[in-house]
């Protein structure tokens, strides 16, 4: 069948057009390994799983399990306007290979996990989307597929330790500094970039030529209202020589910049090194809507774009969708992290949204994508927040005491593709959060603050469950009436608010509370005699996640 054009298309390769053009006959194809049999997704070089190079188009049945959707509301495309099922779907002949696609020729309200379904392709000018209804055939759901590595077995995958010397000891965070902070403040984003730099270094009691290394994520590229335009934006601003800098956004995380700089001045490479992360989502949205800014425009190499999974929050719905359906986690599990994060943010000054928020108000709220409602979603901003990694031996003679650095974990365990790694958690977490207890004789129960990424509900949810805080599964028990993670509860978490109040600084400005509450400079939503903190950054892309302590 032919639609009405204006959805996002493929872009069209060598490599991808044989899936792309396959419902020409009416014939799903998938690129398959003819040394082991396995079918391979998205197309690549060689197999993953024998590292076999002859590797071509096979046809495939067309069959498939459901295996997560979700009912998009809040966006429209065109050509695909809302609501629509955006899916997942796990292919009979090799469930390991999973497609994006949208669900259609049913009510939403008829889908079911497990159920089967069936391919029927929809063709837009050179392009043939495998899109997906319910087939025939089958009584009952199957069980889903299970993961590559469950959740569950994640720590036996962990590699030892490379060397007993850490890297983490040779180093310490010394200043921090966040720029204001606001829904559409409409100012230059290096602009607060430079305001954040600025307040960090007076932090640290250092000057400008002391610093020697700049760092930041993702770095320069295209205008997307995700930073100021990286290190070479800030060194012509402010004129810094550094030894050593970094940019880049495939390293551990939003707060990876701060991560790398650990590395280099652990390394020798630098003394004092400046991280920095800026976002300008709201300004950005503004000035795209006034025709200020031209949005990308043209094919994109986004596997799932196409099928209107155009952000975030339709792949992790999903995952929250199996995390309800695997251990019986439900809407209002997500609502006490909400609420959490609401009632810390009503004591800090900085907070986008400080209103009391009930349980009424959240399961009433507008749908996003189910099962997301607008307040398991954070709060696009405009802000910077700097962080400064020192020398350790050099640390201990600045103005205020240092926050030392106990661990971090950083290991890939997990598929990176969004849509082909873990079913139930977040993906990007299990693997990171095993690999920082490696790197220390440190528990779970030592932690006395935790800020946890939430981007939206879910994210936290993960992590809180990889870092071991509550069993695999058991987060529904441990977050039922948000007492454990109060500021007065076994875990205080997201004390500023989190990402879902505060707003969406990406991973440092949790970073940043992790320094205020070690230093003892948290005002009113101080937890007292915090000693250790574990502070997470990403998931869904590589993250990391950084253990520190305060100075003795």
């Amino acid at each position: 069948m032919t639609a009405k054009p204006g959805r996002p298309l493929p872009l069209v390769t060598l490599q991808n057009e044989f899936f792309w053009t396959s419902g020409a006959d009416g014939t799903l194809r998938v690129q398959a390994c003819e040394s082991c049999e396995a079918l391979i997704h998205p197309p690549q070089p060689v197999c993953r799983y024998c590292r076999g190079r002859r590797l071509g188009p096979r046809e495939v049945s067309g069959f498939a399990t459901l295996i997560g959707f979700t009912v998009s509301h809040r966006f429209s495309l065109p050509g695909l306007p809302s609501p629509y099922v955006v899916a997942q779907v796990a292919i009979e002949e090799d469930p390991r290979v999973r497609l994006t696609t949208n669900v259609v020729g049913c009510d939403p309200a008829e889908l079911e996990l497990g159920m089967r379904l069936e391919v029927v392709f929809e063709r837009h000018d050179d392009v043939w989307l495998p899109l997906f209804r319910p087939a025939d055939g089958r009584t009952g759901p199957a069980p889903l597929p299970c993961d590559e590595v469950e959740p569950e077995d994640v720590h036996r995958h962990v590699r030892p330790m490379a060397t007993p010397e850490k890297f983490e000891d040779k180093v310490a965070i010394t200043g921090i500094g966040m720029s204001e902070i606001g829904r559409r403040l409409m100012v230059p984003p290096l602009s607060l970039t430079v305001q954040a730099c600025e307040r960090a270094i007076a932090d640290a009691s250092l000057s400008f030529s002391d610093i020697d290394g700049l760092s930041t994520w993702p770095g320069a590229g295209p205008v997307s209202g995700f930073g100021e335009g990286g290190v070479g934006a800030l060194e012509s601003a402010l004129g810094i020589r550094p030894t050593w800098y970094n940019g880049g956004g495939e390293t551990f995380g939003p707060g990876g910049s701060v991560i790398a700089g650990m590395l280099a001045v652990a390394a020798g490479l630098a003394r004092h090194v400046l991280c920095f992360r800026t976002v300008w989502e709201s300004t950005y949205g503004e000035l795209v809507k006034a025709g200020r800014i031209e949005p990308p425009s043209g094919r994109t190499p986004s596997w799932l774009a196409p099928f209107g999974a155009t952000s975030p929050a339709h792949s992790l719905a999903q995952n929250a969708q199996r995390h309800f359906h695997r251990y019986g986690t439900t809407r209002e599990t997500l609502g006490w992290i909400a609420l959490n994060q609401r009632a810390n943010a009503a004591l800090n000054p900085t907070a986008i949204y400080r209103e009391p928020l009930t349980m009424e108000d959240y399961l009433g709220a507008r749908t996003i994508t189910t099962p997301f409602g607008l307040y398991d979603c954070d709060v696009p901003c405009d802000a910077s927040v700097a962080v400064i990694v020192s020398a350790k031996d050099v640390a201990a003679d600045l103005a205020k005491p240092p926050v030392l650095v106990e661990a971090v974990g950083t290991q890939i365990i997990e598929r990176i593709e969004w849509d082909q790694s873990t079913l139930t958690h977040e993906p990007q977490v299990l693997g990171q959060s095993a690999h920082l207890w490696s790197r220390t004789s440190l528990r779970p129960a030592d932690v006395d603050v935790a800020q946890l990424y939430d981007g939206f509900t879910i994210n936290f949810l993960s992590w809180l469950e990889a870092l071991g805080f509550c069993g695999i599964g058991e987060a529904g028990d441990f977050l039922d009436g948000g007492k454990n993670i109060a500021r007065d509860g076994m875990l205080p978490a997201n004390t500023h608010g989190g990402q879902l109040s505060h707003g969406r600084t990406h991973g440092m400005g949790l970073i940043h509370e992790a320094v205020l509450q070690l230093r003892g400079e948290a005002g009113a939503r101080q937890v007292p005699e915090a000693e250790v903190a574990v502070a997470t950054s990403g998931g869904l892309t590589p993250s990391g996640v950084l253990l520190l302590r305060a100075a003795a």
